[in-house]
């Protein structure tokens, strides 16, 4: 019942600092299978779908007021996505990998958005781990090799020589823990969605394979803030 009033007030036009209230003590609750059982639907799936950004294809990430919003609702999403093997069938049904990758996508050249980059990941490799249906679809329709690969370029700020060649600059600072997070939750979905890929019959894919290759090759070279940060990296 608790889970359900939190969820009807989310479903409100309340306020900012409301909403993150709600959101934090959804998440917190939401680790516990039991509690989940009664609110794992579509309509409260929808609910955290559209607090964080997830329904929208066009509009972009221009109120940095929201971003805290976005970030807690894709914290409830990797929790009730874990916890909930409806949830997981669910987020079938609604398309929300597609989603997922549409608001990858709008972090693109953003400022201020490695949190919701950072999470949105974890949801997509969570998915990518739990539902073998949506690690195809990732795979076969929504570009998805290319999708979290340039992701993690963009974590890597990696700068290119040659089509397949990245700079070495042995002076570059290491990575913020931020870009680091992000790095490895790409990375951690990209195995997942590789996982069944040792077949490649197309030159779009052996191209997307090498460019791959390049980035993982730069990843080595590269140093996180600490060194059990660079340890999980590498």
């Amino acid at each position: 019942k608790l889970c359900e009033g939190i969820l009807n007030i989310l479903e409100k036009d309340t306020k900012t600092s409301c909403q993150i209230a709600c959101l934090e003590a959804l998440r917190i609750l939401s680790r516990d299978k039991k509690v989940l059982v009664p609110v794992t639907t579509k309509r409260n799936m929808r609910i955290l779908m559209k607090l964080a950004k997830l329904d929208t294809v066009e509009d972009p990430l221009e109120r940095v007021s929201e971003f805290p919003v976005i970030v807690e609702a894709l914290k409830c999403l990797c929790n009730i996505i874990f916890n909930s093997s409806v949830a997981q069938k669910l987020s079938l049904e609604l398309n929300l990998a597609a989603m997922l990758c549409n608001l990858l996508q709008k972090c693109k050249d953003r400022q201020l958005v490695d949190d919701i980059k950072c999470f949105d990941l974890r949801l997509l490799f969570l998915l990518s781990l739990l539902h073998t249906d949506i690690r195809a679809q990732l795979r076969q329709e929504l570009q998805g090799v290319q999708v979290l690969t340039q992701a993690l370029e963009s974590s890597l700020s990696v700068r290119w020589t040659e089509e397949y060649k990245a700079a070495e600059d042995r002076d570059r600072l290491p990575l913020s823990l931020q870009e680091t997070d992000c790095a490895i939750e790409a990375l951690k979905a990209l195995f997942n969605v590789t996982l069944d890929s040792w077949n490649v019959h197309s030159k779009n894919e052996s191209h997307q394979f090498r460019y791959m290759a390049a980035i993982l090759r730069h990843c080595l070279l590269t140093t996180g803030p600490t060194e059990e940060k660079t340890e999980e990296l590498h």
